[in-house]
């Protein structure tokens, strides 16, 4: 499965993050960004989202396809490491483990129907990870998710590194992706 596939057309996305990343998120780049962010998802048949609807994954899906290709994929790696930051999370804890397991958790409160995917987390050293992404999202948007969480849970002068080191990408139509994060 290639990113912005979903893999069930019946699987939506909640409203509050769709709004999350376009006003709160988008708009930290500039209204520009925002105004074109909100026409991406209009194409997509999402005029005027509420926080409080349900709207096709696959919709939020080309919408993120087509901003990605109108403002180039660094964009949502920037999204990604925002997300964190602006969206509702879990946050009941204070390390880069716990941090990093909560992905998934928060990821399964603002997806539903059908199969939506998941993160895992394994730690693999002291002050190292490993993050494998089952989901249709880009990987730019995932490296930056990932990053995001691990900055905001490092202890205070850490340098938080993040590689893609698994055998398959999504990028080459896998379903998986793998990242190994250091702190």
């Amino acid at each position: 499965m290639a990113s912005y596939d979903a893999f069930d057309r019946t699987v939506e996305v909640n409203g509050q993050t769709v709004l999350t990343i376009v006003e709160e998120a988008m708009g930290k780049f500039s209204d520009d960004y925002r105004e074109r962010a909100l026409t991406a998802l209009a194409a997509e048949g999402i005029t005027d989202p509420a926080a409080d609807e349900w709207y096709p994954q696959q919709a939020w899906l080309n919408a993120f396809e087509t901003i990605a290709e109108d403002l180039q994929p660094h964009v949502l790696d920037r999204l990604g490491e925002q997300l964190p930051r602006v969206a509702d999370w879990p946050n009941d804890f204070d390390t880069v483990p716990e941090g990093l397991r909560s992905i998934d958790e928060a990821y399964q409160r603002n997806h539903r129907g059908g199969e939506i995917g998941h993160y895992r987390f394994e730690s693999v050293g002291e002050q190292a990870g490993e993050v494998t992404c089952e989901t249709p999202y880009p990987c730019p948007f995932d490296r930056g998710l990932i990053r995001g969480v691990a900055q905001q849970y490092a202890p205070v002068g850490s340098f938080v590194f993040i590689e893609e080191t698994g055998e398959t990408c999504r990028r080459n139509g896998d379903d998986t992706c793998a990242y190994t994060v250091y702190w």
